[in-house]
């Protein structure tokens, strides 16, 4: 049962505007009724999240006996290909339950060989894209298929598709021989964890699928009675944070749920120049700087504290979601500048064809790192001081790097965010496309952008395609890039040369400026 405390309760009014309107809206939404957010929204194709914790039971035959295959054959190298709610939701459960998952969410080319397991006879590859056309998903897939045909070994040995019914990928999959678990497709791909995207791979690694759905179906009754929980959370949210909100699962019992949070949030209500920008904190000592809603996971010193299992907090938020939807009178079933970044990320590599990326001229360049940027400097520090000059209701940190090696990066988040006294979000890219991305160019347009990308010591080719992953990564921070300039939003790309080098660097400037 999810259960709340924390000092933020006692600011609920049960006679709000807000919590009248949701009382009745959190009941229609039991009912599926589509017509919560308007007319001609996606919801009426994307309420069957509402029924998986039932209906997800006709999965788990299914899941069993591919486990049993997976067991039998001495696969326990699992590696997940996926993007958004079809690898956000995998990643959780991986670390709730203290299992070993690899997760490819990026077309980093280092990253990329990180997360390739040496022993390929005993690799697992599960590839999840609800569309089928995801353009990562689809490059990962390409190198694994080659890399097992290399080790004279059978792809449809060592990959599982998962994908909604009828989809190119599905028809693909089918005709070819592979092992494929379809999703339901009235289930958009961030409402997803308790469908066959978030399922699989928790069978896969050992996980009994069924404790999840049960969690769920245990306590998703309570939501439709007066003032439930769903309801006060997103009250709350509405009235106690004008844009920001931040979680952090330190300490908890569901570590990585705010990472999954912040794409169900960002990418559902992000629109229309509304929104909430959920702020994913190290741990309950960060600095969030700006005012924002502190949201924890365990006992701590956050302003409302939501405890429960992992399964409980999946519908949980899911409903949370919706309902905020409802207040912002935004369809949170879409996700209109997703497509967007996509596009331009194919016009460019439409445009340089087999020609090397582009070099441009930046502003600031040394042995470690360059910059490029609208404003004009002599130096780093003047440049990072110019872009930091503008008022802005938030940052936006946006690292095209690898997460696995370049994680000190990540530092960036919470040094701007004393410096600056404003709400600073961080994002791996291009993961947080499918995430905040969706927010930075449909939400609320007081933002500022800092994307850092990088050299790699190596690179990878896609096989069949005429790019590598490097190109492609390029590609995708250059074109969403060009989105948020086509708004005129304050932008900066630092671009390192040396990426440890750089990294050192750069936090080393931002502390002095």
């Amino acid at each position: 049962m999810i259960k709340l405390s924390g000092p933020a309760l006692s600011k609920y009014d049960p006679v709000s505007e807000i919590a009248l309107d949701l009382n009745q809206s959190v009941k229609r939404l039991a009912n599926k009724d589509s017509d919560l957010w308007g007319p001609n929204t996606e919801a009426a194709t994307r309420l069957n999240w509402i029924d998986l914790p039932i209906s997800s039971r006709d999965l788990l035959p299914q899941l069993d006996a591919l486990s049993a295959w997976a067991r039998a054959n001495d696969l326990d190298q699992i590696v997940l290909c996926g993007m958004g709610g079809s690898s956000l939701a995998p990643e959780v459960i991986a670390k709730s339950f203290k299992k070993k998952l690899i997760v490819l969410d990026s077309t980093d080319p280092q990253q990329i060989k990180d997360g390739t397991p040496t022993q390929l006879n005993k690799t697992l590859v599960v590839v999840g894209s609800k569309s089928g056309s995801t353009i990562e998903t689809a490059s990962q897939r390409a190198y694994f298929t080659e890399l097992f045909i290399e080790a004279n070994l059978d792809p449809k040995n060592h990959i599982v598709i998962i994908t909604d019914p009828g989809s190119p990928l599905d028809q693909q999959a089918k005709s070819e021989g592979y092992r494929t678990v379809n999703a339901d497709p009235n289930v958009g791909g961030r409402y997803s964890a308790l469908s066959a995207f978030g399922l699989t791979p928790a069978a896969l690694m050992g996980i009994d699928a069924s404790t999840l759905i049960d969690d769920a179906a245990g306590t998703v009754g309570e939501f439709t009675l007066p003032n439930s929980t769903v309801v006060q959370v997103a009250t709350l949210i509405m009235q106690e944070s004008d844009q920001c909100i931040a979680f952090f699962d330190s300490n908890s019992n569901v570590p990585g749920l705010a990472d999954w949070i912040e794409q169900l949030i960002a990418e559902s209500t992000g629109k229309n120049e509304k929104g909430r920008l959920p702020i994913v904190l190290e741990d309950e000592q960060s600095e969030v700087a700006g005012p924002a809603l502190r949201i924890g996971f365990a006992l701590s010193s956050a302003e409302l504290v939501v405890t429960g299992t992992l399964g409980e907090h999946f519908i949980f938020w899911e409903y949370v979601t919706a309902l905020l939807g409802r207040s912002l009178k935004v369809d949170p079933f879409d996700q209109p500048n997703v497509t967007e970044a996509k596009d331009r990320t194919n016009e460019l590599l439409k445009l340089w064809g087999n020609l090397p990326i582009p070099q441009l001229t930046p502003q600031f360049a040394d042995e470690e790192l360059e910059i490029f940027s609208t404003f004009e400097g002599d130096s780093a520090e003047q440049l990072l001081l110019k872009f930091l000059e503008p008022e802005s209701k938030y940052i936006a940190v946006m690292a095209y790097l690898n997460r696995s090696q370049d994680q000190e990066i990540a530092r960036v988040r919470a040094i701007l965010a004393e410096k600056t006294k404003r709400a600073v979000s961080f994002g791996w890219g291009p993961r947080f496309l499918h995430s905040t991305g969706q927010f930075h160019k449909g939400g609320q347009p007081n933002g500022q952008f800092i994307q850092i990308t990088g050299d790699s010591k190596f690179d990878i080719a896609i096989p069949k395609k005429n790019i590598s992953f490097q190109k492609l990564i390029m590609a995708q921070a250059l074109g969403d890039g060009q989105a948020l300039e086509s708004r005129n939003f304050p932008l900066l790309r630092i671009h390192l040369k040396n990426r440890e080098l750089g990294i050192t660097k750069l936090l080393a400037l931002l502390k002095k400026i």
